[in-house]
Protein backbone atom coordinates (compact mmCIF):
# COMPACT_ATOMS: atom_id res chain seq x y z
CA UNK A 1 0.00 0.00 0.00
CA UNK A 2 1.17 3.29 -1.27
CA UNK A 3 2.21 5.66 2.27
CA UNK A 4 -0.16 9.19 1.87
CA UNK A 5 2.39 11.73 1.20
CA UNK A 6 2.18 14.74 4.39
CA UNK A 7 0.59 17.51 1.83
CA UNK A 8 -1.63 14.85 0.28
CA UNK A 9 -2.91 13.75 3.99
CA UNK A 10 -2.92 17.64 4.73
CA UNK A 11 -5.18 18.14 2.27
CA UNK A 12 -7.76 15.45 3.10
CA UNK A 13 -7.67 16.69 6.27
CA UNK A 14 -8.27 20.32 5.10
CA UNK A 15 -10.89 19.06 3.09
CA UNK A 16 -13.07 17.00 5.69
CA UNK A 17 -12.69 20.17 7.65
CA UNK A 18 -14.12 22.08 5.02
CA UNK A 19 -17.00 20.09 4.52
CA UNK A 20 -17.81 19.56 8.39
CA UNK A 21 -17.98 23.85 8.52
CA UNK A 22 -19.62 23.74 5.39
CA UNK A 23 -22.30 21.12 6.79
CA UNK A 24 -22.60 22.99 10.22
CA UNK A 25 -23.14 26.23 8.24
CA UNK A 26 -25.85 24.54 5.74
CA UNK A 27 -27.73 23.11 9.48
CA UNK A 28 -27.26 26.76 10.84
CA UNK A 29 -28.72 28.41 8.00
CA UNK A 30 -31.62 25.71 8.13
CA UNK A 31 -32.25 26.50 11.71
CA UNK A 32 -32.39 29.90 11.11
CA UNK A 33 -34.90 29.52 8.20
CA UNK A 34 -37.11 27.82 10.63
CA UNK A 35 -36.62 29.72 13.36
CA UNK A 36 -37.64 32.99 11.04
CA UNK A 37 -40.60 31.34 9.81
CA UNK A 38 -41.63 30.47 13.42
CA UNK A 39 -40.91 34.00 14.74
CA UNK A 40 -42.96 35.77 11.55
CA UNK A 41 -46.06 33.63 12.40
CA UNK A 42 -45.95 34.76 16.04
CA UNK A 43 -45.63 38.19 14.61
CA UNK A 44 -48.65 37.63 12.28
CA UNK A 45 -51.09 36.58 15.04
CA UNK A 46 -50.23 39.54 16.80
CA UNK A 47 -48.24 37.70 19.54
CA UNK A 48 -45.03 39.27 18.71
CA UNK A 49 -43.62 42.92 18.72
CA UNK A 50 -40.14 43.11 19.21
CA UNK A 51 -36.53 41.62 18.95
CA UNK A 52 -35.13 38.28 18.62
CA UNK A 53 -31.13 36.93 19.30
CA UNK A 54 -30.14 33.01 18.62
CA UNK A 55 -26.86 32.11 19.43
CA UNK A 56 -25.98 28.51 18.83
CA UNK A 57 -22.54 26.81 20.22
CA UNK A 58 -21.77 30.61 21.09
CA UNK A 59 -21.98 31.84 17.49
CA UNK A 60 -25.46 33.88 16.69
CA UNK A 61 -27.40 32.31 13.86
CA UNK A 62 -30.74 34.64 13.99
CA UNK A 63 -31.62 38.12 14.97
CA UNK A 64 -34.25 39.86 13.88
CA UNK A 65 -36.63 42.67 14.60
CA UNK A 66 -40.26 42.33 14.85
CA UNK A 67 -43.57 44.86 14.78
CA UNK A 68 -42.23 48.58 15.61
CA UNK A 69 -40.24 49.95 18.46
CA UNK A 70 -42.65 53.02 18.30
CA UNK A 71 -46.60 53.16 16.83
CA UNK A 72 -46.98 56.51 16.71
CA UNK A 73 -44.09 57.20 14.42
CA UNK A 74 -44.00 53.96 12.45
CA UNK A 75 -40.65 52.84 13.30
CA UNK A 76 -39.64 49.56 13.52
CA UNK A 77 -37.74 47.03 15.66
CA UNK A 78 -34.62 46.48 15.29
CA UNK A 79 -31.56 44.32 16.75
CA UNK A 80 -30.23 47.02 18.47
CA UNK A 81 -33.68 48.37 19.60
CA UNK A 82 -33.58 49.08 23.59
CA UNK A 83 -36.54 47.25 25.33
CA UNK A 84 -36.78 47.67 29.18
CA UNK A 85 -35.93 44.25 30.91
CA UNK A 86 -37.78 44.20 34.00
CA UNK A 87 -36.89 41.17 36.01
CA UNK A 88 -34.33 40.21 33.86
CA UNK A 89 -32.41 42.98 35.55
CA UNK A 90 -32.36 40.89 39.10
CA UNK A 91 -29.20 38.33 37.74
CA UNK A 92 -27.01 41.82 37.02
CA UNK A 93 -27.96 42.54 40.91
CA UNK A 94 -26.95 39.10 41.85
CA UNK A 95 -23.64 39.14 39.84
CA UNK A 96 -22.60 42.70 42.30
CA UNK A 97 -24.21 40.68 45.18
CA UNK A 98 -21.51 38.14 44.56
CA UNK A 99 -19.07 40.36 43.16
CA UNK A 100 -19.25 42.19 46.58
CA UNK A 101 -18.92 38.67 48.77
CA UNK A 102 -15.86 37.94 46.43
CA UNK A 103 -14.20 41.63 47.42
CA UNK A 104 -14.75 40.31 50.57
CA UNK A 105 -16.91 43.83 51.48
CA UNK A 106 -19.83 41.92 52.22
CA UNK A 107 -20.92 37.94 53.50
CA UNK A 108 -24.07 36.33 51.89
CA UNK A 109 -25.02 34.33 55.43
CA UNK A 110 -25.04 37.75 57.93
CA UNK A 111 -28.35 39.10 58.72
CA UNK A 112 -28.85 42.44 56.09
CA UNK A 113 -28.96 44.57 59.41
CA UNK A 114 -25.42 44.18 58.82
CA UNK A 115 -25.41 46.38 56.24
CA UNK A 116 -28.77 48.27 56.67
CA UNK A 117 -28.41 49.48 60.24
CA UNK A 118 -31.76 51.29 60.13
CA UNK A 119 -34.19 48.57 59.30
CA UNK A 120 -35.96 46.75 61.48
CA UNK A 121 -34.54 44.25 63.91
CA UNK A 122 -37.45 42.48 64.53
CA UNK A 123 -37.37 40.91 60.86
CA UNK A 124 -33.94 42.31 59.86
CA UNK A 125 -32.46 40.40 62.01
CA UNK A 126 -33.65 37.29 60.53
CA UNK A 127 -33.13 37.80 57.02
CA UNK A 128 -29.74 37.24 55.25
CA UNK A 129 -28.43 38.13 51.98
CA UNK A 130 -28.89 34.17 50.73
CA UNK A 131 -32.88 35.03 51.71
CA UNK A 132 -33.07 38.30 49.26
CA UNK A 133 -30.98 36.80 46.86
CA UNK A 134 -33.35 33.44 46.56
CA UNK A 135 -36.66 34.81 47.12
CA UNK A 136 -36.69 33.06 50.60
CA UNK A 137 -36.62 35.89 53.11
CA UNK A 138 -40.59 35.99 53.59
CA UNK A 139 -40.52 39.78 53.29
CA UNK A 140 -43.88 41.00 50.88
CA UNK A 141 -43.44 41.06 47.73
CA UNK A 142 -44.36 45.21 46.81
CA UNK A 143 -45.60 45.19 43.62
CA UNK A 144 -48.58 42.50 44.99
CA UNK A 145 -49.89 45.16 47.10
CA UNK A 146 -52.99 46.36 46.65
CA UNK A 147 -53.54 49.42 44.76
CA UNK A 148 -49.85 48.88 44.39
CA UNK A 149 -49.91 50.81 40.68
CA UNK A 150 -52.27 53.26 41.27
CA UNK A 151 -50.77 54.45 45.02
CA UNK A 152 -47.22 54.19 44.39
CA UNK A 153 -45.78 53.32 40.75
CA UNK A 154 -45.97 57.07 39.62
CA UNK A 155 -44.20 58.50 42.54
CA UNK A 156 -39.91 59.16 42.91
CA UNK A 157 -38.81 57.48 45.65
CA UNK A 158 -35.35 57.38 47.24
CA UNK A 159 -34.15 54.06 47.67
CA UNK A 160 -34.21 54.49 51.38
CA UNK A 161 -37.50 56.06 51.22
CA UNK A 162 -39.37 53.26 49.37
CA UNK A 163 -37.48 50.48 51.75
CA UNK A 164 -39.79 52.11 54.53
CA UNK A 165 -42.83 51.23 52.64
CA UNK A 166 -42.56 48.15 53.06
CA UNK A 167 -39.88 47.12 56.06
CA UNK A 168 -42.10 47.00 58.44
CA UNK A 169 -44.77 44.66 57.28
CA UNK A 170 -44.74 41.21 59.25
CA UNK A 171 -43.13 38.34 57.00
CA UNK A 172 -44.91 36.04 55.35
CA UNK A 173 -43.42 33.02 56.77
CA UNK A 174 -39.79 32.11 58.15
CA UNK A 175 -37.04 33.47 56.50
CA UNK A 176 -35.31 30.07 54.35
CA UNK A 177 -38.56 27.74 55.01
CA UNK A 178 -39.92 28.44 50.99
CA UNK A 179 -39.78 30.59 47.69
CA UNK A 180 -41.61 33.74 47.52
CA UNK A 181 -40.87 35.64 44.37
CA UNK A 182 -40.03 39.01 45.62
CA UNK A 183 -39.29 42.36 44.38
CA UNK A 184 -38.83 44.12 47.73
CA UNK A 185 -36.10 41.32 48.16
CA UNK A 186 -33.66 42.86 44.96
CA UNK A 187 -34.79 46.16 45.57
CA UNK A 188 -32.89 45.92 48.92
CA UNK A 189 -29.85 44.36 47.57
CA UNK A 190 -29.53 47.70 45.27
CA UNK A 191 -29.71 49.28 48.54
CA UNK A 192 -26.97 47.00 50.30
CA UNK A 193 -25.12 47.83 46.95
CA UNK A 194 -25.18 51.64 47.63
CA UNK A 195 -24.57 51.66 51.80
CA UNK A 196 -21.63 49.32 50.89
CA UNK A 197 -20.11 51.24 47.66
CA UNK A 198 -21.07 54.61 48.55
CA UNK A 199 -22.19 54.85 45.14
CA UNK A 200 -25.78 54.70 43.43
CA UNK A 201 -26.85 51.16 42.34
CA UNK A 202 -26.69 52.35 38.51
CA UNK A 203 -22.79 53.88 38.97
CA UNK A 204 -21.83 50.32 40.37
CA UNK A 205 -23.38 48.50 37.50
CA UNK A 206 -21.97 50.67 35.06
CA UNK A 207 -18.49 50.35 36.32
CA UNK A 208 -18.73 46.15 37.22
CA UNK A 209 -20.49 45.66 34.34
CA UNK A 210 -21.45 47.19 31.66
CA UNK A 211 -18.38 49.50 30.57
CA UNK A 212 -16.09 46.23 31.06
CA UNK A 213 -18.33 44.26 28.75
CA UNK A 214 -18.79 47.13 26.46
CA UNK A 215 -22.88 46.85 26.74
CA UNK A 216 -23.19 50.39 25.46
CA UNK A 217 -26.28 49.93 24.81
CA UNK A 218 -27.42 48.71 28.38
CA UNK A 219 -28.36 51.06 31.24
CA UNK A 220 -30.54 52.58 33.83
CA UNK A 221 -33.39 53.46 32.72
CA UNK A 222 -35.11 56.83 33.27
CA UNK A 223 -38.26 58.14 31.53
CA UNK A 224 -37.03 61.74 31.32
CA UNK A 225 -33.42 60.89 30.06
CA UNK A 226 -33.34 61.09 26.05
CA UNK A 227 -32.22 57.55 24.65
CA UNK A 228 -31.59 56.79 21.35
CA UNK A 229 -33.58 54.02 20.15
CA UNK A 230 -35.36 52.93 23.06
CA UNK A 231 -38.87 51.33 22.40
CA UNK A 232 -42.00 52.74 23.28
CA UNK A 233 -44.00 50.43 25.91
CA UNK A 234 -47.44 49.48 24.73
CA UNK A 235 -50.48 47.23 25.91
CA UNK A 236 -53.12 44.84 24.39
CA UNK A 237 -56.70 45.22 24.95
CA UNK A 238 -58.13 42.61 22.77
CA UNK A 239 -56.58 43.42 19.31
CA UNK A 240 -56.86 47.20 20.14
CA UNK A 241 -52.91 49.33 21.62
CA UNK A 242 -52.45 51.32 23.74
CA UNK A 243 -49.60 53.31 25.86
CA UNK A 244 -48.74 51.77 28.57
CA UNK A 245 -49.38 52.86 32.05
CA UNK A 246 -46.26 55.08 33.10
CA UNK A 247 -43.92 53.88 36.16
CA UNK A 248 -41.41 55.61 37.85
CA UNK A 249 -37.92 54.32 37.07
CA UNK A 250 -37.24 54.63 40.74
CA UNK A 251 -39.28 51.74 41.62
CA UNK A 252 -38.79 48.93 40.24
CA UNK A 253 -34.78 49.48 40.79
CA UNK A 254 -32.56 46.98 41.54
CA UNK A 255 -35.45 44.25 40.66
CA UNK A 256 -36.30 45.60 37.50
CA UNK A 257 -35.46 49.01 35.89
CA UNK A 258 -32.56 48.10 33.40
CA UNK A 259 -32.58 48.39 29.52
CA UNK A 260 -31.33 46.69 26.89
CA UNK A 261 -30.99 44.91 23.63
CA UNK A 262 -30.71 41.39 22.41
CA UNK A 263 -27.03 41.77 21.08
CA UNK A 264 -26.02 43.52 24.40
CA UNK A 265 -27.49 40.30 26.03
CA UNK A 266 -25.82 37.86 24.10
CA UNK A 267 -22.62 40.17 25.14
CA UNK A 268 -23.35 39.38 28.75
CA UNK A 269 -24.12 35.50 27.76
CA UNK A 270 -20.44 35.42 26.28
CA UNK A 271 -18.88 36.79 29.53
CA UNK A 272 -20.74 34.26 31.93
CA UNK A 273 -18.80 31.61 30.66
CA UNK A 274 -15.38 33.48 31.09
CA UNK A 275 -14.07 34.94 34.23
CA UNK A 276 -13.86 39.10 33.33
CA UNK A 277 -16.51 39.61 36.00
CA UNK A 278 -16.33 36.35 38.98
CA UNK A 279 -13.86 34.05 39.90
CA UNK A 280 -15.07 29.90 38.36
CA UNK A 281 -16.15 29.46 41.73
CA UNK A 282 -18.06 32.93 42.32
CA UNK A 283 -19.80 32.00 38.89
CA UNK A 284 -20.69 28.87 39.89
CA UNK A 285 -22.55 30.15 43.11
CA UNK A 286 -25.54 32.00 40.62
CA UNK A 287 -26.20 28.51 39.19
CA UNK A 288 -26.76 26.53 42.23
CA UNK A 289 -30.46 25.03 42.54
CA UNK A 290 -30.50 26.57 46.37
CA UNK A 291 -34.61 26.26 46.95
CA UNK A 292 -37.06 23.96 44.62
CA UNK A 293 -40.33 25.53 42.88
CA UNK A 294 -42.00 22.55 41.15
CA UNK A 295 -39.83 21.45 38.49
CA UNK A 296 -37.11 24.05 38.43
CA UNK A 297 -35.31 25.53 41.41
CA UNK A 298 -33.57 29.33 41.65
CA UNK A 299 -30.03 30.26 42.24
CA UNK A 300 -28.98 33.46 42.55
CA UNK A 301 -31.17 36.05 39.82
CA UNK A 302 -31.67 33.14 37.72
CA UNK A 303 -34.30 30.13 37.11
CA UNK A 304 -32.57 26.67 36.96
CA UNK A 305 -34.70 24.06 34.91
CA UNK A 306 -33.51 20.55 32.88
CA UNK A 307 -34.21 20.37 29.04
CA UNK A 308 -34.30 16.93 28.25
CA UNK A 309 -32.45 16.22 24.75
CA UNK A 310 -32.37 12.27 24.07
CA UNK A 311 -30.97 10.70 26.56
CA UNK A 312 -29.08 13.91 27.88
CA UNK A 313 -30.73 15.95 30.61
CA UNK A 314 -29.19 19.56 29.79
CA UNK A 315 -28.91 22.07 32.36
CA UNK A 316 -31.16 25.52 31.43
CA UNK A 317 -29.83 28.65 33.00
CA UNK A 318 -33.29 31.75 32.47
CA UNK A 319 -35.44 34.52 33.42
CA UNK A 320 -37.83 36.08 32.47
CA UNK A 321 -39.50 39.84 32.86
CA UNK A 322 -42.13 41.86 32.96
CA UNK A 323 -42.92 45.79 33.30
CA UNK A 324 -45.67 48.41 32.40
CA UNK A 325 -45.44 47.67 28.32
CA UNK A 326 -42.93 45.12 28.28
CA UNK A 327 -42.40 41.29 28.67
CA UNK A 328 -38.82 39.60 28.32
CA UNK A 329 -36.92 35.80 28.51
CA UNK A 330 -33.74 35.52 28.15
CA UNK A 331 -32.89 31.18 28.01
CA UNK A 332 -29.04 30.02 28.07
CA UNK A 333 -27.61 26.01 27.89
CA UNK A 334 -24.84 26.55 28.70
CA UNK A 335 -23.08 22.97 27.51
CA UNK A 336 -24.22 23.60 24.00
CA UNK A 337 -23.45 27.28 24.46
CA UNK A 338 -27.17 28.03 23.19
CA UNK A 339 -28.61 31.09 23.82
CA UNK A 340 -32.50 32.71 23.23
CA UNK A 341 -33.36 36.42 23.93
CA UNK A 342 -36.44 37.84 23.02
CA UNK A 343 -37.83 41.27 23.89
CA UNK A 344 -41.10 42.31 23.35
CA UNK A 345 -42.88 45.78 23.58
CA UNK A 346 -46.37 45.25 24.09
CA UNK A 347 -46.83 43.40 27.00
CA UNK A 348 -47.41 40.34 28.38
CA UNK A 349 -47.26 37.36 25.64
CA UNK A 350 -46.38 33.78 24.98
CA UNK A 351 -42.10 34.35 25.41
CA UNK A 352 -42.13 30.89 26.99
CA UNK A 353 -43.73 29.16 24.33
CA UNK A 354 -41.61 30.66 21.78
CA UNK A 355 -38.70 29.67 23.69
CA UNK A 356 -39.04 26.65 23.98
CA UNK A 357 -40.09 26.19 20.11
CA UNK A 358 -36.75 27.85 19.06
CA UNK A 359 -35.23 25.62 21.87
CA UNK A 360 -36.78 22.53 19.87
CA UNK A 361 -35.41 23.83 16.63
CA UNK A 362 -31.91 24.00 17.54
CA UNK A 363 -32.35 20.37 18.92
CA UNK A 364 -33.93 18.70 15.97
CA UNK A 365 -37.07 17.93 17.87
CA UNK A 366 -40.84 18.44 17.24
CA UNK A 367 -42.38 21.56 18.07
CA UNK A 368 -45.90 23.50 18.54
CA UNK A 369 -46.87 25.58 15.60
CA UNK A 370 -48.29 29.27 17.10
CA UNK A 371 -51.77 29.38 16.81
CA UNK A 372 -54.23 32.29 16.35
CA UNK A 373 -55.42 34.10 19.97
CA UNK A 374 -59.00 33.32 20.90
CA UNK A 375 -58.41 35.26 23.96
CA UNK A 376 -57.48 38.29 21.82
CA UNK A 377 -60.93 37.71 19.68
CA UNK A 378 -63.00 37.55 22.45
CA UNK A 379 -61.80 40.45 24.32
CA UNK A 380 -63.01 42.58 21.32
CA UNK A 381 -66.10 40.51 21.02
CA UNK A 382 -67.71 40.60 24.49
CA UNK A 383 -66.90 44.50 24.29
CA UNK A 384 -68.38 45.47 21.09
CA UNK A 385 -71.18 43.12 20.76
CA UNK A 386 -71.79 41.51 24.25
CA UNK A 387 -72.46 38.72 25.94
CA UNK A 388 -74.77 36.29 23.45
CA UNK A 389 -72.45 37.14 20.46
CA UNK A 390 -69.30 36.52 22.65
CA UNK A 391 -70.43 33.40 23.72
CA UNK A 392 -71.59 32.38 19.79
CA UNK A 393 -68.23 33.42 18.91
CA UNK A 394 -66.46 31.22 21.57
CA UNK A 395 -67.94 28.20 20.53
CA UNK A 396 -67.37 28.84 16.89
CA UNK A 397 -63.64 29.27 17.36
CA UNK A 398 -63.28 26.80 19.88
CA UNK A 399 -63.54 24.31 16.83
CA UNK A 400 -61.29 25.96 14.83
CA UNK A 401 -57.57 24.25 14.49
CA UNK A 402 -55.98 27.23 13.74
CA UNK A 403 -57.08 28.89 17.17
CA UNK A 404 -55.34 27.92 20.17
CA UNK A 405 -56.82 28.29 24.18
CA UNK A 406 -53.73 29.54 26.39
CA UNK A 407 -54.50 29.69 30.28
CA UNK A 408 -52.49 32.97 30.83
CA UNK A 409 -54.47 34.94 28.12
CA UNK A 410 -57.68 33.76 28.48
CA UNK A 411 -56.95 35.16 32.55
CA UNK A 412 -55.81 38.01 31.38
CA UNK A 413 -58.49 38.58 28.71
CA UNK A 414 -60.86 38.33 31.85
CA UNK A 415 -59.33 40.76 33.66
CA UNK A 416 -59.95 43.03 30.99
CA UNK A 417 -62.77 42.69 31.15
CA UNK A 418 -63.76 42.88 35.12
CA UNK A 419 -61.62 45.79 34.89
CA UNK A 420 -64.19 47.62 32.82
CA UNK A 421 -67.21 46.75 34.05
CA UNK A 422 -68.33 44.22 31.95
CA UNK A 423 -68.24 41.14 35.24
CA UNK A 424 -70.78 39.04 33.22
CA UNK A 425 -68.55 39.13 30.24
CA UNK A 426 -65.60 38.26 32.30
CA UNK A 427 -67.25 35.65 34.02
CA UNK A 428 -68.22 33.72 31.09
CA UNK A 429 -64.29 34.24 29.79
CA UNK A 430 -63.09 32.92 32.85
CA UNK A 431 -65.72 29.83 32.47
CA UNK A 432 -63.80 28.96 29.17
CA UNK A 433 -60.27 28.41 31.77
CA UNK A 434 -62.37 26.31 34.11
CA UNK A 435 -63.55 24.31 31.32
CA UNK A 436 -60.16 23.87 29.02
CA UNK A 437 -57.80 23.62 32.19
CA UNK A 438 -60.09 21.83 35.37
CA UNK A 439 -56.69 21.46 37.22
CA UNK A 440 -55.58 24.50 37.74
CA UNK A 441 -56.29 26.68 41.01
CA UNK A 442 -55.72 29.75 39.32
CA UNK A 443 -58.51 29.33 36.98
CA UNK A 444 -61.27 28.58 39.87
CA UNK A 445 -59.41 31.70 41.83
CA UNK A 446 -60.07 34.35 39.06
CA UNK A 447 -63.81 32.71 38.45
CA UNK A 448 -64.09 32.87 42.24
CA UNK A 449 -63.54 36.83 42.24
CA UNK A 450 -65.71 37.74 39.09
CA UNK A 451 -68.86 35.92 40.89
CA UNK A 452 -67.62 38.22 44.32
CA UNK A 453 -67.76 41.15 42.32
CA UNK A 454 -71.04 40.35 40.06
CA UNK A 455 -72.17 39.73 44.19
CA UNK A 456 -72.85 35.89 44.29
CA UNK A 457 -71.10 35.00 46.84
CA UNK A 458 -72.37 31.65 46.95
CA UNK A 459 -70.60 30.62 43.70
CA UNK A 460 -67.65 32.53 44.84
CA UNK A 461 -67.25 30.46 47.97
CA UNK A 462 -67.64 27.35 46.34
CA UNK A 463 -64.51 28.43 43.48
CA UNK A 464 -62.11 29.80 46.21
CA UNK A 465 -62.46 26.32 47.54
CA UNK A 466 -61.68 24.40 44.38
CA UNK A 467 -58.94 26.82 44.05
CA UNK A 468 -57.30 25.98 47.59
CA UNK A 469 -57.88 22.03 46.64
CA UNK A 470 -55.88 22.21 43.85
CA UNK A 471 -53.44 24.97 44.98
CA UNK A 472 -52.24 24.86 48.55
CA UNK A 473 -50.07 27.79 48.63
CA UNK A 474 -53.20 30.08 46.87
CA UNK A 475 -52.64 32.62 50.42
CA UNK A 476 -54.47 35.38 48.83
CA UNK A 477 -57.43 32.81 48.02
CA UNK A 478 -57.47 31.82 51.31
CA UNK A 479 -57.30 35.74 53.03
CA UNK A 480 -60.65 36.24 50.86
CA UNK A 481 -62.39 32.68 51.15
CA UNK A 482 -62.06 33.57 54.89
CA UNK A 483 -63.21 37.02 54.32
CA UNK A 484 -66.44 36.26 52.63
CA UNK A 485 -67.25 33.19 54.60
CA UNK A 486 -67.35 35.33 57.48
CA UNK A 487 -69.72 37.02 56.30
CA UNK A 488 -71.95 34.57 55.65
Amino acid sequence: MKKQSNHSLLKSITLCAIAFFTLNLSFAQDKAKQIERLMSLYSEYGQLNGSVLVSEHGKVIFKKGYGLANMEWNIPNQPDTKFRLGSISKQFTALLIVKLAEEGKLKLDVPITTYLPDYPKATGDKITIHHLLTHTSGIPNYTSAPNFLKEKAKNPYSPADFVKTFSNLPLEFKPGEKFAYSNSGYFLLGYIIEKITSKTYEQYLQEIIFTPLKMVNSGYDHSDVLIKNRAAGYEKQGKKIINSSYIDMSIPYAAGSLYSTVEDLYLWDQALYTNKLLSPASMDLLYKPYIRIGDEAYGYGWFIGEFVNGKDKLKVIEHGGGINGFNTIISRLPADKNLVVILNNTGGTVLGEMNEAIRAILYNQPYQQPKKSIALELVDIFTTKGLTTGIETYKKLKNDPTYGIKEGEINSAGYQLLQTGKTKEAIEVFKINVETFPKSGNVYDSLGEAYLKDGNTKLAIENYKKSIELDPKNESGKKVLEEISKKQ
